[in-house]
């Protein structure tokens, strides 16, 4: 703050206010013979511009040092200053992300479209930080956007205008199938969100599950939710750290949905043998994540790879498809399906972002202003990248590697959607 309010003092000096105008006349005349952009700039002293036809968004800057994130505009910069309330701004979220890339793609430098490799450090204190950073905002304010199991991950739908709370259950289902759970055999899902994919395991397929996580409010909340299901005897969840999961062998499936993006590039290989290790011979595991789509594992381009480090997932990396592959394959673990769903998450994070929006008020009030405009943008942001092809999703299904009868699976893929257990 005491920086922000002694740049005021600076642009506020006429010249400086001047100088940095004359920039923007620049920016603005360059972006509009480039590629009109549907946007409104109000600026505090009354001038308006209109970067293309029609704006269906309009941004008021209230204070000349506003405009330094609209010289070198790209998404880290443009979502800090909507995220931190240094702009107001007028238009549905939809629009106003939209329009935001369309601007800082038309304005930003070559260099910002390909984003960085990162190889963050990842230790069991900064994840187990990162994860509540994350996941324990508000219990309630995760319900405003989920549906009613509280499931945070890809959804999987059967049609485009599948609800939600159904093409959720089909997810589940279809993770479920994939692994083939059967009546009694020990399942463990690897960062396991509220609960909602060991309680169907149990309930519909007759597992017996382990859930582990680092989430003290997904902890508290699955393990209520098993409780009132009256699956204490079938059912446990764990506070641990998957690395601490001590009974090497001891099960028949692993599941990890959503989580291996917090493991970090150079861990891959050493998360992968661990679920090997907790595998029994013949066990099975799939992994659900997202990943990245530069084959040099490298981030998302345009700033928003540096946006959702800061804001949203501190420490999270993708790898790209083709490093899950082989670290699966140098653990021992023999990659024996592999699916993509970036469709399935474009539908997945517009609903959410929808459900986001319509409950503003509420989300405000639980999380405050600046956490709402965080995560809106964020699933905003998700929506257009899985639908752009920015990043995408895998399910990938791997049997612990050893002597040829050790995989149980069918010869082909027919089971996998034969709508039974």
């Amino acid at each position: 703050m005491q920086v922000e309010n002694r740049l005021e003092r600076i642009v506020h000096g006429g010249r400086v206010a001047r100088m940095l105008e004359g920039r923007l006349d620049r920016q603005v005349a360059r972006v509009r013979g480039a590629q009109p952009v549907p946007l409104r700039l109000r600026l505090w002293n009354g001038r308006t511009y209109d970067l293309g036809p029609n704006p269906t968004v309009t941004v008021t800057l209230p204070r000349p040092s506003a405009l330094r994130y609209f010289l070198s505009p790209d998404l880290m910069t443009l979502g800090e200053a909507y995220v931190e309330g240094r702009i107001d701004v007028e238009g549905s979220l939809r629009d106003i992300f939209e329009v935001g890339e369309l601007f800082a793609r038309t304005a930003a430098k070559p260099s910002r479209f390909r984003g960085l490799k990162k190889m963050a450090r990842h230790t069991r204190s900064l994840d187990r930080r990162a994860i509540r950073y994350h996941y324990d905002v508000s219990n309630d304010f995760y319900r405003l956007f989920l549906d009613e199991n509280m499931v945070y991950s890809c959804a999987y739908f059967k049609r485009p205008t599948d609800s939600l709370a159904a093409a959720q259950e089909q997810k589940l289902d279809h993770i479920l199938t994939k692994l083939q759970v059967k009546p009694g055999e020990r399942l463990l899902d690897i960062g396991c969100g509220w609960g909602a994919l060991v309680i169907r395991a149990a309930k519909k397929y007759g597992a017996q599950a382990v859930g582990v996580t680092l989430s003290d409010n997904q902890f508290a909340l699955a393990s209520e939710r098993v409780k009132r299901e009256g699956l204490e005897g079938q059912v446990e969840i764990r506070l641990q750290d998957y690395r601490d999961v001590p009974e090497e062998g001891g099960y028949d499936k692993i599941s990890s949905v959503g989580m291996f993006e917090h493991v970090g590039l150079r861990n891959l290989e050493a998360y992968f043998a661990k679920i090997r290790r907790l595998l029994k011979d013949g066990g099975l595991v799939l992994n659900h994540g997202i990943t990245s789509v530069d084959p040099d594992s490298r981030g998302v381009g345009l700033g928003a790879g540096e946006f959702i480090e800061k804001y949203v997932f501190p420490h999270g990396e993708l790898p790209h498809i083709s490093l899950v592959l082989q670290k699966m394959q140098a653990a021992g673990l023999d990659a024996v399906d592999v699916e993509s769903l970036r469709q399935h998450y474009a539908l997945t994070t517009g609903l959410w972002a929808q459900n986001l929006e319509r409950n503003k008020d509420e989300a405000i009030r639980l999380a405050g202003d600046k956490r709402y405009r965080i995560w809106s943008v964020y699933l905003q942001g998700c929506s257009f990248g899985f639908r752009e092809g920015w990043m995408t999703i895998y399910q990938v299904l791997a049997a612990k590697q050893g002597p040829k009868w050790m995989n149980p699976l069918p010869l082909t893929r027919d089971y996998m959607y034969s709508g039974r257990p």
